[in-house]
């Protein structure tokens, strides 16, 4: 019956009489709003609402499930930290949710799941997440009703009005007592965005990787060192055969040449930028091997540039055991923690390394712009700086949504704005 008067209530609100009584209520409530202060619950400003510290405590007795999240490990972080959000929209604890082991694009059938505690710490996720977003355990469940199902839309016509106005019906009276929200009908890197990028940002911070990952990047990171605490430079290289292939049509589409860059492009842009540092200095090259029709990017480095890739760093093996998420996992540690950081703009995998690097700079104090200092620098080699190098590129933590990290873009600086 709950289900039924659940339904009947959604299905009331597509109706044409109920549209115009909302609008004239929109209208009111708008008028109210610009004449007296914002009340903490109001329902249409979700980037207020869900950034307020006064927001109701998590529920651990109401549940969101979400389907298998797929495609690359940091579209799969933008996925899981939108369906945390989503969760939080709805007051309910997140179920843990299975990710995706290998790299899967069209062939979703082929995707191999993996638990999220098999690559993330649940327990430290929790305890640095607590009041904001909380993960649960399938074993929570009482099971007393069957999981109310939301489809999510999809299509031109599925606006992100729309997707927001749906999330607030399963929020109020008879959907919400049902124990579980399962979502059903699309990957969550696709929902529309709701949140601003220090909303995601809380939630990639609270992301610790398992100890047995976190200690193969400290082997990586200490080959690279030669076992002592040298600096050392780490490049994202995206000069992969399947990301020339998009990035180009990228650039046919956008009517830019600022995506694509060729290995050339690349060293010579590194170069300027250790210009400033001790040599020679090692450069990691974070780059998806299999995929590499390219057997010279060791060659044409400038003096004092010592490049490093998986085999010749001798560490082939440590990734070799471990499946494309883990081997991911290890390359993104071994870039943020780099001394200086060089990526690509357009890459999702690039973005989150700068996006966490500019939180790591504002919480070691060094303000929120770039400045002269190279310690802890990122730039983008695929955009031409003032000095004929890279870019250097920090995130807007005061920008509205995650669209230009989820998707790239070459609109990038060094004003950081506030976070929160």
């Amino acid at each position: 019956m709950d289900f039924l008067n659940c339904m009947s209530t959604i299905s009331h609100k597509s109706s044409l009489v109920f549209k115009c009584c909302l609008l004239l209520l929109v209208l009111l409530a708008f008028r109210t709003l610009m004449l007296s202060p914002i009340p903490k619950n109001f329902p249409w400003i979700a980037s207020y609402h869900l950034s307020n510290p006064s927001h109701n405590p998590i529920r651990i007795n109401k549940f969101l499930e979400v389907p298998q999240i797929i495609w690359g490990l940091n579209n799969q972080k933008i996925a899981f930290a939108r369906a945390c959000l989503t969760a939080r929209l709805l007051n309910r604890t997140l179920l843990l949710p299975s990710l995706t082991a290998n790299l899967v694009y069209k062939e979703i059938n082929l995707s191999e799941p993996i638990p999220f505690n098999k690559v993330f710490n649940f327990e430290k996720f929790n305890s640095l997440c607590t009041g904001f977003v909380q993960l649960g355990h399938y074993s929570s469940l009482s099971n007393r009703t069957s999981p109310l199902e939301l489809q999510k839309g999809s299509g031109r016509k599925w606006t992100k009005e729309r997707d927001l106005s749906q999330l607030q019906q399963f929020k109020e009276g008879s959907c919400d007592k049902f124990e579980v929200i399962r979502i059903t009908g699309k990957n969550p890197f696709l929902w529309h965005d709701h949140w601003p990028v220090k909303d995601y940002a809380k939630v990639f911070r609270c992301l610790a990787l398992v100890d047995e990952i976190e200690e193969e990047a400290s082997k990586v990171i200490s080959k690279i060192q030669g076992g002592e605490n040298v600096p050392y430079i780490a490049v994202h290289m995206r000069i992969e055969i399947d990301w020339m292939i998009h990035c180009k049509k990228v650039e046919q589409r956008l009517h830019t040449s600022q995506i694509c860059s060729s290995k050339e492009e690349i060293t010579n842009r590194v170069a300027k930028i250790a210009s400033g540092l001790p040599r020679p200095i090692p450069v990691y090259l974070a780059i998806a091997d299999s995929l590499l029709k390219d057997g010279s990017i060791l060659s044409g480095w400038e003096e004092g540039l010592i490049p490093f890739e998986k085999k010749k760093l001798g560490v082939w093996d440590v990734y070799q055991k471990h499946p494309y998420i883990t081997q991911a996992a290890i390359d993104f540690e071994v870039c943020l923690r780099a001394d200086v950081f060089v990526g690509n703009s357009y890459s999702t995998f690039s973005s989150l390394v700068v996006l966490q690097r500019t939180e790591n700079w504002i919480e070691m104090g060094s303000g929120a712009s770039c400045g002269g200092n190279l310690s802890f620098a990122s730039y983008a080699y695929n955009i031409l700086g003032e000095d004929g190098g890279a870019q250097r590129w920090m995130t807007d933590m005061s920008a509205l949504s995650l669209e230009s990290i989820s998707y790239g873009t070459n609109n990038i600086s060094c004003e950081v704005g506030g976070m929160s």
